[in-house]
Parts: C-alpha cells; sequence; structure tokens
C-alpha cells in the first residue's frame, strides 16, 4: 500500500497517515491507497458533489464554499473506544459544573476551582442561579476539539457548549468523499445515518415533563448565520420547523409557535446571552419549566478558556472518577506560579482570550513577530485575568491535496457528544477533522484558510 504521489514521512511532527520510517500506518493510512492517480480531478469531484447540495459555510465576507479535501482521516476501532469513553465522561462532568456553577456551587466551596472562574467569566449569567432546566440538563450538544501531539496523544483544547457547529458538515463531507471513492468493505466506515436520531434524542430529553410528543423547533438567525446551512439540514432531517425569532412568540409562560406551544427550542442563534431580544423571549418559558433549550444559556461558563485548566479535576470531584481523555496544559495567569512561569516562556505558549471562538484574538508567540509578542507581554501584565496560556502543540499532520499533490498538512478533530438526559450521552463516530491548508498553518478554521476532511471511524 502506497501513496499516489510522492508524500515525505515528518521527523518533527505526528502524521497521521505514515510511520516515521514512511509506512502507512495501520489504521490510519488505510485511505491512500483507495485516491486513485488523479488527485486533482478526486479533489474537484469532491467539491462539485459539495456545491451540487449548497454546502457552504459563511463569513464577514458572505457564503463561503465549503471546502473538503478529498483524502480520508482514519481511526481504529480501539483508539475510538477508548477516545468515545474519554469524551462522554468529560461532557457529563462539565454539565454537573456548569449545574453546580448555578446550583450550590459546591466545587468552589471545596476549591476545586476558584470563585473568580465563575463570576469573572463573561459566560457566567447571574440570571440563572437557581434554575433546574427542565430535564435536568443544561449541555445538550457538546463539540470538542482535539488535537494529536508528537507522542501521538489525542489531548482537548478546548470545549464547546454553547452552539458548536459542524456534524452536518461531517455528514455532507461524508456524501461527497465515498461518491468519489470505491471503498472495500473491511475499509468501510461506520455509518453517520444515526446522526438525526442522536440529536432527536437530545431534544426529547429537554423535553418538560408530560411532554409525551413535544413539539420543537430549531431557532436560526437566518441565512446570514456563519452555519445556516446545518440548521436548515438539522430542521430538515428532524422534520421540526425551522424559524428564526421573529416567529415565536411567548404568551404567559408558554412559548408558541403559529399559535401552538413550543416544547424544545433547539437554539442555534449567535445570541449566546439572557440579555438579548432572544434571551429575553425564551428564559421566562424556561425558567416557567415550560420550554427545554438545547443548548441552555449558561453554558459559555464552562466553555471559558479558563474553565479548561480545570475540567480534570472537576471529573474527579463531579464524577468521581479518573479523566480517561487529558487537557492540553493551561496556565491560570492569576495563580503567581502560572503567570510567573507564562512570562517566562512566553516566546513558547500559545496566548488565547478568555472568550473567543474561531482562533480570532489567539497568538502562537512561537510564530509572531517580536513586537506582537512583547506586546502581548505587556498585556498579560496589565489583564492577566483576560487571559489563558497554553503550551505549543505540535499538531499532527496529514496527507491532504494541495495543487494535485499530497502535502503536509495540520489538522485537529472535533467530535459531536449528545447528552440525552439522566447521564446518558452517545458520540457520533468520527466527527468533523479540520485542516489548515496553509502550509506550516496551525489554525485550523473555515474562516481561516481551512477546511475539513471525511473523519472514518473503522468498524
Amino acid at each position: 500500500m502506497t501513496a499516489p504521489s510522492p508524500y515525505p514521512p515528518s521527523r518533527d511532527f505526528y502524521d497521521e497517515a505514515l510511520d516515521p520510517d514512511g509506512a502507512p500506518r495501520e489504521a490510519g493510512g488505510a485511505g491512500l491507497a483507495l485516491l486513485g492517480d488523479d488527485l486533482s480531478a478526486l479533489a474537484a469531484g469532491v467539491q462539485d458533489a459539495l456545491g451540487d447540495r449548497g454546502v457552504n459555510f459563511r463569513s464577514a465576507g458572505g457564503a463561503a464554499e465549503f471546502l473538503v479535501d478529498p483524502v480520508p482521516r482514519v481511526l481504529g476501532a480501539g483508539e475510538w473506544a477508548a477516545l468515545e469513553a474519554g469524551l462522554t465522561q468529560r461532557v457529563r462532568a462539565l454539565d454537573a459544573f456548569v449545574a453546580d456553577a448555578y446550583g450550590p456551587q459546591r466545587a468552589v466551596a471545596e476549591g476545586v476551582v476558584p470563585e473568580r472562574l465563575i463570576e469573572t467569566s463573561d459566560g457566567y449569567e447571574p440570571a440563572l442561579r437557581g434554575l433546574r432546566p427542565p430535564g435536568g440538563t443544561w449541555v445538550g450538544v457538546a463539540g470538542l476539539d482535539l488535537v494529536r501531539d508528537a507522542s501521538g496523544e489525542l489531548l482537548v483544547l478546548e470545549d464547546n457548549l454553547r452552539t458548536p457547529s459542524g456534524f452536518a458538515y461531517a455528514v455532507e463531507a461524508r456524501r461527497a468523499v465515498l461518491a468519489r471513492l470505491d471503498v472495500p468493505e473491511p475499509l468501510a466506515p461506520r455509518t453517520l445515518a444515526g446522526l438525526p436520531e442522536l440529536l432527536r434524542a437530545t431534544l426529547r430529553a429537554a423535553a418538560p415533563d408530560g411532554a409525551e410528543d413535544p413539539y420543537a423547533v430549531v431557532l436560526t438567525d437566518g441565512e446570514d448565520n456563519s452555519a445556516a446551512f446545518e440548521h436548515a439540514w438539522a430542521a430538515e432531517k428532524l422534520g421540526i420547523p425551522l424559524v428564526e425569532p421573529g416567529d415565536l412568540e411567548r404568551r404567559g409562560d408558554v412559548l408558541r409557535h403559529r399559535g401552538r406551544a413550543v416544547d424544545v427550542v433547539y437554539r442555534r442563534t449567535d445570541a449566546d446571552t439572557v440579555d438579548t431580544e432572544v434571551g429575553r423571549l425564551l428564559v421566562p418559558a424556561q425558567r416557567a419549566g415550560t420550554l427545554g433549550l438545547v443548548n441552555s444559556f449558561g453554558t459559555g461558563v464552562a466553555d471559558d478558556k479558563l474553565a479548561h485548566a480545570y475540567v480534570e479535576e472537576m471529573v474527579r470531584f463531579h464524577l468521581g472518577e479518573e479523566p480517561l481523555l487529558r487537557s492540553v496544559e493551561t496556565l491560570d495567569l492569576c495563580v503567581p506560579e502560572h503567570f510567573e512561569r507564562a512570562l517566562d516562556e512566553l516566546e513558547t505558549l500559545v496566548v488565547k482570550p478568555r472568550l473567543g471562538h474561531g482562533g480570532h484574538g489567539v497568538i502562537v508567540c512561537a510564530h509572531a513577530e517580536r513586537e506582537d509578542v512583547e506586546r502581548m507581554r505587556a498585556q498579560l501584565i496589565a489583564q492577566p485575568d483576560q487571559y489563558i496560556a497554553q503550551p505549543t502543540v505540535e499538531i499532527s499532520l496529514h496527507p491532504t491535496v494541495i495543487d494535485g499533490e499530497l502535502q503536509p498538512r495540520h489538522v485537529d478533530l472535533r467530535p459531536f457528544v449528545f447528552m440525552r438526559g439522566d447521564g446518558d450521552a452517545a458520540v457520533m463516530p468520527g466527527g468533523l477533522t479540520r485542516v489548515a491548508f496553509g502550509e506550516g498553518a496551525m489554525v485550523v478554521n473555515s474562516t481561516q484558510d481551512g477546511g475539513a476532511k471525511d473523519t472514518w471511524v473503522l468498524a
């Protein structure tokens, strides 16, 4: 089994497909022999298939193609089983932390997390103190960002618990890639056909008590939302209405759509706070117990990047278990020894604003201009509570079609976890691999010269 064009193994990074001697890895390299000789035609065919279905991801400049590289990323069944267990454990703990943050705050009282983590978080909503959401779950759908380091270990880089996007794009990437590859049965990936039922079960679990056949809607900002395609996709696959805020009204403690009481809202608008038009529309009904939200407002307290520094302790405290999945080390810059270390080692660190997404405001100091690093140093000294720092992870590479040839490009992985009530969680097989198309680029995001790969989990 060989790659269809010269592709040198890396000595500096973990390559997902090849070992250091250039031999295909047992699982990770399995897709290379399926590519054929004309990589340009393969890539164009995949992109045409996506275009025919109108798959796009909007950015500030308007609608853009959703770019998918045709080389699948392949994960073995054994590795996936271990990862799946770690993902469900982590999201269960994060959900428990959110509930505690708006409840008794035992984690603060017992010194597991500092009080300032909650009280100074832009994602914390004091107005929700004492709330118990219908169904009892705060986090319905989680999208975690994982990277593989030079040793080959998958680590959690970020936790996304508000309105994570990507699962529909993963399904469409699968459809487009499989249409262009002849895949023998032993390499057939686990199907994604069960995704709508995972999402449906999450919505059912969020419904108020007594809602036997809950009426659910997908709430969107409309066509200008970056993931508008996914919103429409979800509504279509679930067979439920796609609505905008103006389509809903609240009568007393009940939210209504076209005169019908709404039991569950799958909330996908960019309005992430209670003090917005959407928040003022939905939260009174949620507080009255007549409306379930997926995801609830207030979950941002747990995907605040400072919270990431404490997730493994959350697992131990809230679940009484040892973490199965490690985080990328995160420095809390209000801890004196962490702050001093950050200043001493700044040139080797990645600095991130506590609340943000899409890679905006992130500085990889090893790749930045000296004046930018020194500017960041001054900001950290002035406002250490507004940032976190992490060691630079030499994130893994994957063969990617660039100008008709295979070239190494950095990738991450966003798997999706669906909470189904009573602490039950399930993971979509594989998730969405994101790839940075620029040579050496490590920010893997669709809005910053990035795209995606189909992610296979072998059966």
